[in-house]
């Protein structure tokens, strides 16, 4: 990079703009996890998709590790605004739980998907920092789901119940129910996770 330098000494520096955000770099990224397992994912291959070079990925996030950090700490900086707006988009707070709980669901289109989401599993159990932000973001959608269930029950749509515990059967069925979906391969996943989130709740609902 020297000769580059020394080409420029003598420039006035100007800032320049950049072409490809960090956010549409991680929309690609993200389209790439979908695609393929962590072995598949390679800075030429997020760098081709995204329209950069990999230098380019290297200079904005240091590492493969780096950008998949920067993937995994959007995701729990989000969940937040992604409940905000579930919850904006439905009148009923039951409705918006449904569709908060099925969001995962509905951008998996396969089982192949799926299996590329287990995979990249692994690395957030088995990494601390990986970790870290996937207990973040664990902690955040129990939040979220609580905070609907507290609402449906003020609402007369559930009978009074135990909030917290139901939020955490929830989040396991929402999780769960795409790993049979992938096996069963019955319907679609958001379908499927529907269904079975509609089963949990029955017997909460008010007989109103």
């Amino acid at each position: 990079m020297l000769h580059y330098k020394r080409s420029f000494t003598n420039v006035k520096a100007m800032p320049r703009p950049r072409v490809t955000s960090d956010q549409q770099i991680l929309e690609a990224a993200y389209r790439v996890m979908s695609r393929g397992g962590p072995a598949d994912f390679t800075l030429s291959v997020v760098g081709r998709e995204a329209g950069v070079s990999p230098a380019t990925l290297i200079q904005r996030f240091g590492s493969k590790r780096g950008l998949l950090l920067a993937l995994a700490r959007g995701s729990a900086e989000s969940i937040d605004d992604c409940f905000a707006m579930v919850r904006a988009a439905h009148a009923s707070p039951l409705d918006a739980l449904l569709a908060a709980a099925t969001m995962m669901a509905r951008g998996t289109k396969s089982p192949d998907e799926m299996a590329n989401s287990l995979a990249f599993l692994q690395i957030d159990l088995s990494d601390p920092d990986f970790h870290r932000l996937i207990l973040e973001s664990s902690r955040r959608s129990l939040d979220g789901y609580r905070a609907l269930l507290d609402e449906a029950v003020a609402a007369g749509e559930l009978e009074p119940c135990d909030t917290p515990r139901l939020a955490r059967a929830v989040a396991s069925l929402s999780g769960g129910s795409m790993i049979s979906w992938a096996i069963l391969r019955e319907g679609t996943a958001e379908a499927w996770a529907r269904t079975d989130l509609e089963t949990l709740l029955a017997p909460y609902r008010t007989r109103a």
